[in-house]
């Protein structure tokens, strides 16, 4: 089928962010991707859960959410722990994972929690994927505001993180899938992988057919390409300290 804006099959969507979206937050950004936009907003408080009490170690956690009119029919709005959708729970849980992945928890400066909440404004695919992106700037911005504070003597990241989707439509491997794409795929993946390269998380599935191990590979290696994109992105955002940034 033919991409939007014609697309090729290796090629992303238009990548914008503007940083420091909230006035709040201690780190912030919009990040969009095509026609999705997610709010990420990372505010560090003191205190961790009672498991992690006495281990002198911050802990990092993500909360995801669809607002009602992000999508092409309204949702109903979740509210509580106990009115979180299955895929909600999912993501958020995801988005953490892959952050906690280049943070070092022992640097942030004692027993604190890095909150981060990833709203989604607009939904046209990847939403997950763009979520984890932009909470990376958000958490980088963060800790910036942590150590200029005087908290912290420097910024407890290991690595950068970045994410997108990959899959097939109509026999042919695409990268970064909007809606209309995501919604007829014969496969579905979301790749998380840091900035030397490694994975993180694959979630792949056979949507509407088996694939084979040649069709993996081709897969991950289109991911590959894509998130080293996005991790070139992120790196020159943080070197130039640019306020908004296209891709």
């Amino acid at each position: 089928m033919p991409r939007a804006a014609g697309r090729a099959p290796d090629q992303s969507r238009p990548v914008k962010v503007a940083r420091d979206y909230l006035r709040y937050a201690q780190g912030s950004c919009m990040f969009e991707l095509g026609d999705t936009k997610v709010l990420c907003a990372a505010s560090i408080t003191e205190g961790v859960a009672g498991w992690r009490r006495g281990s002198g170690k911050g802990w990092v956690t993500a909360e995801y959410a669809l607002l009602p009119a992000s999508t092409h029919t309204r949702s109903r709005r979740e509210s509580g722990a106990g009115g979180l959708k299955g895929r909600t729970h999912e993501i958020q849980r995801l988005i953490g994972r892959s952050l906690r992945t280049v943070v070092d928890m022992s640097g942030m400066g004692g027993e604190v929690t890095m909150n981060v909440d990833c709203d989604v404004i607009q939904a046209d695919g990847g939403t997950r994927t763009a979520a984890i992106t932009g909470a990376y700037l958000a958490v980088h911005d963060a800790f910036s505001t942590w150590r200029d504070a005087g908290r912290i003597p420097e910024l407890p990241l290991i690595d950068f993180v970045a994410a997108t989707s990959v899959g097939m439509v109509d026999g042919v491997c695409m990268l970064d899938l909007d809606y209309a794409e995501d919604s007829i795929a014969e496969i579905d993946m979301n790749v998380v992988m840091d900035g030397r390269g490694r994975f993180i998380e694959v979630q792949g599935t056979g949507e509407r057919t088996p694939f084979d191990r040649a069709r993996l590979d081709e897969l991950l290696d289109l991911a590959s390409a894509g998130v080293e994109r996005l991790v070139d992105f992120q790196r020159r955002i943080v070197a130039e300290g640019s306020d908004v940034a296209e891709l």
